[in-house]
């Protein structure tokens, strides 16, 4: 079966490629989550992150917004001593930023979701690439929702950051031409 070629290094990638990658996503706590551990990716590779990703679910609480946002000084020091997580100050205090910022989004639009997929019209975007090394690592879509989250006081959430975002959450779906999940995930439009 034709994978895309970055999922073979393990089968925590496999897992995460073949159920969860690309999948059109309206949920906002999971929306929430991937802006959460992709800013801790930054510098990092995804698999680090994935390896860490339910540590970050206990500590982050489930990746509730409204938790995350009361997040104070007492809690940003246990996330800084958690080796469970990425414990990088800047990081963790851009994470508490932007579910503040994230809450603020949710009271002007409704959803997370649907403030972001307003960049889209509502339809996921089909990449037509045929070999990962063809896959930018970002795109004029992702500059734009970039610089509007920057806008609002997001802060490490920069295009690539946000190219992976929106690939992760299915508002793109980049799985290579021959992948199986190609066809799979774009019957999962709405």
């Amino acid at each position: 079966m034709k994978r895309c070629d970055w999922c073979l290094g393990s089968e925590l990638y496999r897992a995460y490629h073949d159920t969860e990658w690309g999948v059109p996503t309206r949920d906002d706590r999971r929306h929430f989550e991937f802006l959460v551990l992709e800013s801790a990716q930054a510098g990092l590779s995804w698999i680090t992150i994935l390896k860490k990703r339910e540590n970050y679910r206990k500590a982050y609480d489930g990746f509730d917004p409204r938790k995350v946002a009361r997040y104070g000084d007492a809690k940003k020091q246990k996330l800084l001593a958690d080796a469970g997580i990425v414990r990088n100050r800047l990081k963790i205090e851009a994470s508490v930023n932007n579910a503040q910022k994230f809450l603020e989004v949710q009271k002007e639009f409704g959803s997370f979701s649907a403030y972001l997929w307003s960049f889209t019209k509502g339809r996921p975007v089909n990449g037509k690439w045929k070999t990962v090394q063809d896959i930018p690592a970002r795109t004029e879509l992702s500059d734009r929702v970039a610089l509007d989250l920057k806008k609002r006081g997001f802060r490490f959430l920069g295009s690539t950051i946000m190219y992976s975002h929106l690939q992760a959450t299915g508002l793109v779906n980049d799985h290579i031409a021959g992948c199986f999940r190609r066809g799979e995930v774009k019957k999962l439009e709405y």
